[in-house]
């Protein structure tokens, strides 16, 4: 079996992440660390990651390198999962009903809105004052 190198982007928020894929075990690097050592105590964020590995079984046949920077820890983790979930649509075309059945291969458009002038945040007032 020849060696697989497929190379696929993710995007949430100002996070963006791009997912390297290579003939393996299944093993998962994300910024040369284990997915527990990058995201620590939050399952959460981790599940919500790896959430496109649970589709497709041939996954176990692929090790993920992704490299992520931008944004906070949960738009790098929804980056991520748009980014492996684009790759396995790269490697398998049969999965990508049930990937777009979970909404997977959607990219999140929701950013952050701006700060209004006059305002302490973007629709936060100060507060009135009668008197």
């Amino acid at each position: 079996m020849s060696n697989v190198s497929y190379l696929s982007a993710g995007r949430r928020k100002n996070a963006i992440a791009r997912t390297r894929v290579a003939n393996g075990n299944g093993k998962i690097i994300i910024n040369n660390k284990t997915v527990d050592e990058y995201f620590g105590g939050l399952e959460r964020l981790k599940k919500t990651a790896l959430k496109p590995l649970g589709i497709w079984e041939g996954v176990k046949n692929y090790d993920f390198f992704v490299n992520v920077n931008g944004g906070g820890v949960s738009g790098q983790a929804g980056a991520i999962s748009h980014s492996i979930a684009r790759t396995i649509l790269e490697l398998n075309e049969a999965s990508k009903a049930a990937l777009k059945k979970e909404g997977l291969l959607t990219r999140d458009s929701r950013m952050v809105e701006r700060k209004k002038p006059g305002r302490p945040k973007a629709r936060k007032r100060f507060q009135f004052s009668k008197r």
